[in-house]
């Protein structure tokens, strides 16, 4: 991979899966049979090419291994029941047992698959601690292992962060640490759930901090998202400035931090003078709201907004968030292709303008 060039274009993480994908994931052939290695393969190289075709600067395999982005860590590590959820029959995975090392580089393997396939930048990802104690500890079914949240919270960072050093190695040039529950303090409504919430937010970086301090030779990441379940689900949409994590962000090791900035509620991009200046930003300036495909010209209007704040060197030009949430996400595909060719074409704009 050679440097990324100016504006780069990037992608969040997630791809929507086409039905024969849905079919592969939810179906019951073992993944480790050839079969459906066979099978994923073919149509992780049909995605790599779709995001080659459209120009972007920085891929990934759209997370297409992972049966539940949450529940990869259950890849990771004993202790786990997977069962579904009661309230909505989704895929739910509750810590039930003290963890211990199960399959260390499930994900790395992905990245090793995924460089024979292309010589672009690749991103991974990988769920934050404190979101994993967000969804998968039960105050019923966990407190025997765990008798708080906080407990399994601070399990977890040892099994990912042997996970982060084995992807380091792998060749990734990003690895991101998605944390929509620290972005959930930018809501006065959540906040007010807390005794102490700025605590709660603080205990959130601290844990992704420990997976990335130290980690050298590629880019450590977070990413933080708001509107994952009410695009998809129709869960409620948190709105809120970042100005009440701005401290929280101010503190984290990470120095790249992808931000939403099209969901309205969403704030002003002068925060974005508030970051320290050693700090990149992914810029979210295309949508992922299905049916709403932002325009080239208001692509650019967005980041040259954030220009008035931050330098041409710092923004990466990215969506809000990924495209498909949830394993079984019914979003186009086709869609998303236009998305990321206006994308990429603001990119080329903004290059002439400001190289």
């Amino acid at each position: 991979m050679g440097q990324l060039p100016l504006f780069p274009a990037s992608i969040i993480g997630s791809l929507p899966r086409p039905a024969g994908v849905r079919d592969l994931v939810a179906g019951n052939l073992d993944r480790t049979e050839p079969g459906y290695r066979s099978a994923m393969e073919a149509a992780v190289r049909d995605i790599v090419t779709m995001q080659e075709d459209v120009g972007l600067d920085v891929l990934s395999d759209g997370e297409w291994w992972r049966k539940s982005y949450i529940g990869v860590v259950a890849e990771l590590a004993h202790g786990f029941e997977l069962s579904r959820n009661p309230v909505d029959g989704r895929p739910w995975t509750i810590v039930v047992d003290r963890l211990s090392p199960r399959e260390p580089g499930f994900i790395a393997r992905e990245v090793a698959f995924l460089k024979t396939l292309t010589q672009r930048a690749i991103k991974t990802t990988l769920p934050a601690p404190a979101l994993l104690g967000e969804r998968m500890w039960d105050a019923e079914k966990s407190a025997a292992a765990y008798p708080t949240r906080e407990d399994f919270i601070r399990d977890c960072v040892p099994i990912l962060r042997q996970e982060v050093e084995m992807l380091a190695a792998s060749g990734a040039a990003i690895i991101q640490i998605d944390d929509p529950h620290l972005c959930l303090f930018v809501d006065d409504r959540v906040r007010a759930n807390y005794k102490h919430p700025d605590q709660a937010a603080d205990f959130s970086v601290d844990m992704n901090n420990r997976l990335i301090d130290g980690i050298e030779g590629v880019t450590m990441a977070v990413h933080l998202c708001r509107r994952a379940g009410a695009r998809v689900r129709g869960e409620a949409a948190h709105t809120g400035g970042f100005e009440k994590i701005m401290p929280q962000l101010r503190r984290l090791a990470a120095r790249h931090i992808t931000l939403e900035f099209t969901a309205p509620g969403a704030g002003d991009l002068s925060i974005l003078s508030q970051l320290p200046v050693e700090t990149q930003v992914g810029l979210g300036c295309v949508s992922c709201q299905p049916g709403q495909v932002d325009s080239v010209e208001m692509i650019v209007g967005r980041v040259e907004t954030a220009l008035k704040y931050l330098e041409p060197e710092r923004i990466t030009l990215n969506p809000d968030c990924g495209f498909a949430p949830g394993s079984a996400a019914d979003v186009s595909l086709e869609e998303v292709r236009q998305k990321l060719t206006n994308e990429t074409a603001a990119a080329r704009i903004l290059r002439d303008r400001y190289r």
